[in-house]
């Protein structure tokens, strides 16, 4: 298995930015005849922490996620770091390549351990 660190440029000022999740979601209801005071928290998966990033960053996150179901998964490392891991060698190569031909240096993949 290979895993990567995700980095993508950030549209405001052009440095290297990962997003992280500082918190989970917390989610709750509202009832329309009573009160309901149950809430959950949850984590956000990688692709949905990654979609949220829309227009923040220089890549079109949706074709960023497609390409990266090609070859692998994107994870959340730690409940908090987006990561790409990929089953082969080979695969990381072919994911590598197909980002830079559509998104050039917008971002960086860091290999971890």
């Amino acid at each position: 298995m290979v895993r990567a660190k995700l980095w993508l440029r950030c549209a405001a000022v052009g440095d290297p930015i990962t997003p992280i999740l500082v918190k989970p979601a917390v989610l709750g209801w509202e009832g329309k005849f009573r009160d309901i005071s149950l809430t959950i928290e949850r984590p956000f998966k990688a692709d949905e922490l990654l979609l949220r990033m829309k227009g923040w960053v220089t890549v079109d996150v949706k074709k960023f996620i497609d390409i990266v179901k090609k070859y692998g998964f994107l994870k959340l490392l730690d409940e908090k770091y987006i990561v790409i891991e990929t089953e082969t060698e080979e695969d990381f190569k072919r994911l590598e390549e197909e980002l830079r031909k559509n998104f050039g240096d917008q971002f960086d993949l860091e290999r971890m351990g």
